[in-house]
């Protein structure tokens, strides 16, 4: 079992450099992710109703998941919550591998393989 994480999805609250950075560039806007996090989550979202299973990045303790491979580009809103969730894996003992690609935009590698 493992984690495969390609521009991973991980935190509802929407607080991060990059989130802000790109928030209208490449093919995956700030909106667009805000769009995602209300369908999933509605009303619940940002506030504390919200499960470790639907936003990873809210889950206290990372011990114990299994080994995570995380891809992201260094261009897209999710850069900087992917490279906290390794970090964070990391500190909980978690075997993970990070991969940021400079100036990759959200899924860049299946557009431009």
């Amino acid at each position: 079992m493992a984690q495969l994480l390609r521009s991973p999805m991980l935190d509802d609250r929407d607080v991060t450099v990059s989130s802000a950075q790109y928030s209208q560039t490449g093919s995956w806007s700030r909106e667009s992710n805000n769009t995602g996090w209300d369908a999933l989550l509605g009303d619940r979202r940002k506030s504390d109703a919200v499960s470790v299973y639907a936003a990873p990045a809210r889950a206290g303790d990372l011990s114990g998941l299994p080994p995570a491979f995380v891809d992201v580009g260094s261009a897209e809103v999710f850069r900087d919550e992917a490279v906290a969730y390794a970090s964070r894996l990391w500190a909980a003992g978690v075997q993970a591998e990070l991969h940021v690609w400079p100036g990759g935009f959200h899924i860049f590698d299946g557009a431009v393989p």
